[in-house]
């Protein structure tokens, strides 16, 4: 059974705060980055241009090149987050920098697919909530976070709340239990074997003698 990523339960750590609003896949991982499909040196390509200068230096002035939030476990950030053009690498980058969890009040619909598909959820919040997640997360001392995701609970230590959040029951399973979508699949592989052998003993002109002599026509 496949599993594309390690299973996430609990995470606990500091908060960073990105109000930008309408930040683009573009910009979370410039297309300079896109030149392979493995995850290697994507972690300095997530928002390169807004962490890095043009001469290659860390911009001393941005938020996730400062302490505490270099080691930054959430992303606080702004309105419609993940927007634009569809590349995986965007999650790829995000999660390799460290990033686990990304919290708004709205995402691009195919980046918030990614994040789910990769082990990091994307947990869309009222705007009030996410204003006070903004402030903690902006103070070095109030930034810490803990996400307990089978309870659907984030707890903020600084102020003593805890929110509730709700989320996609398949995906909070997906990550829960660390499986990508086919993962997900597979764990109904006898269910489809099972319809398999109904629906070609009803149809057996679906596949041709040859094919099924030699199993070719098996979906699994």
């Amino acid at each position: 059974m496949s599993s594309a990523f390690q299973a996430l339960s609990t995470l606990s750590g500091y908060a960073a705060a990105l109000p930008l609003p309408h930040v683009d896949t573009d910009q979370i991982m410039p297309k300079q980055f896109l030149k392979g499909i493995d995850r290697q040196g994507l972690a300095q390509g997530f928002l390169h241009a807004m962490r890095f200068d043009a001469a290659g230096q860390a911009r001393n002035d941005f938020v996730l090149n400062q302490a505490p939030w270099t080691e930054a476990k959430f992303l606080i950030t702004g309105a419609n987050f993940g927007c634009g053009s569809s590349r995986e690498h965007a999650v790829w980058g995000m999660r390799e920098l460290g990033i686990r969890c990304v919290l708004g009040t709205s995402f691009g619909g195919i980046f918030s697919d990614n994040c789910m598909r990769n082990g990091v959820p994307a947990l869309v919040l009222p705007v009030a909530e996410v204003d006070r997640l903004m402030a903690l997360a902006m103070d070095p001392q109030r930034c810490q976070m803990a996400l307990d995701l089978a309870a659907q609970t984030l707890h903020t230590p600084a102020d003593g709340q805890t929110l509730r959040f709700e989320m996609d029951p398949l995906h909070q399973e997906m990550l829960l239990r660390g499986l990508d979508a086919v993962g997900m699949s597979l764990t109904h592989a006898q269910d489809i074997r099972d319809f398999e052998a109904r629906h070609l003993t009803a149809n057996p002109w679906v596949v041709s003698p040859a094919a099924t002599e030699t199993n070719h026509g098996s979906l699994l």
